[in-house]
């Protein structure tokens, strides 16, 4: 008697731990959240890395929570105009804004339509990429220091490719110029693959990027990594050291994935988003998805990305102000 009265309550445990994995939380409307479909606000064109980090999240919130998240992309001014939409819709938890280091680094380069930090509640970073250092491989350079060599010995004469003015890797690029007095030419094109194609072309031999479209060129050889620029190697190229391993510290910034709500979102509801984001990224799937596309899982609390928002804010400022970037 005592197994079937102990069995039984195994199966009660069980069948309430399946089913609070769906139960939302006390809306102020009434209710639970999330009770309707819920808008996943991306500011930029469908086809990119935001786009498809977004949609993969979007569709396991909506599996999670029973509820559809649903993907709207609003492209434009380099991710400002979707993120003003986000701060001006209704703190409901009904809109969400998943966007790129680019809403941490506009601010810095131009008078933007939002507030980065008063005009959002943060929700989570979901996850980091580094970018990587990438030369032709008829370039004589086989290591970081090597380079800088070069480039000393010929100021003025070595190039750079990147996706763009105020891009991650463009400001990686002046970090690298500014930290080691180089004097290095930048050529933005108008996104990673024209500047990939054209390092592995030769035009401009050298190139910062965003590590995902690089991966396949480096290993069919078309490009050689010199270090992933973050703070560890990355699963997608297990070789390549990162800048500190090479003997250059202090180079340690990422692309991010950041996931936002208008401010005064309740603190329950952002809660919820974050711990099923957390729980999302712990997924074997899409521990795989990130891995192929050159992203590590992160998770942060609300707490410690608001920190990181701020850190990154004053430090893309700082670069921007020192090498005088103008957009």
């Amino acid at each position: 008697m005592t197994s079937v009265i102990r069995l039984a309550a195994v199966l009660v445990a069980l069948l309430l731990a399946d089913s609070s994995h769906a139960q939302g939380v006390p809306s102020g409307a009434g209710g639970t959240y999330p009770n309707r479909p819920v808008k996943v606000l991306l500011p930029f064109p469908p086809g990119g890395l935001v786009d498809v980090m977004g949609r993969l999240l979007a569709q396991k919130l909506s599996d999670g929570l029973g509820q559809n998240f649903y993907i709207e992309n609003h492209g434009g001014g380099g991710g400002n105009i979707g993120a003003a939409m986000v701060q001006g819709a209704a703190p409901d938890g009904y809109t969400v804004l998943i966007t790129s280091s680019s809403f941490l680094i506009n601010p810095g380069l131009q008078k933007v339509p939002y507030d980065p930090v008063g005009g959002f509640t943060a929700i989570t970073i979901a996850s980091a990429s580094p970018s990587v250092l990438v030369v032709n491989p008829a370039d004589p350079a086989k290591t970081v220091k090597e380079l800088i060599d070069a480039v000393k010995k010929s100021p003025g004469k070595h190039s750079y490719a990147s996706a763009g003015v105020g891009s991650t890797p463009h400001l990686q690029g002046e970090m690298f110029k500014l930290a080691y007095g180089l004097d290095m030419v930048h050529v933005p094109f108008g996104g990673g693959g024209p500047a990939l194609q054209s390092a592995v072309a030769g035009h401009t031999p050298i190139a910062f990027t965003a590590l995902p479209p690089a991966i396949p060129l480096i290993k069919a050889g078309s490009l050689r990594a010199l270090a992933v620029i973050g703070a560890k190697r990355t699963p997608a190229l297990p070789d390549v050291p990162t800048m500190t391993e090479a003997g250059l510290p202090g180079q340690e910034t990422e692309t991010v994935l950041l996931v936002l709500a208008p401010a005064g979102t309740s603190k329950d509801i952002v809660s919820l988003l974050h711990r099923e984001i957390v729980k999302i990224i712990a997924m074997p799937d899409v521990r795989q998805r990130f891995d192929a596309l050159g992203f590590a899982p992160l998770g942060t609390t609300p707490e410690e990305s608001v920190a990181r928002i701020k850190a990154e804010l004053d430090l893309w400022a700082k670069v921007i102000r020192e090498a005088k970037i103008q957009r």
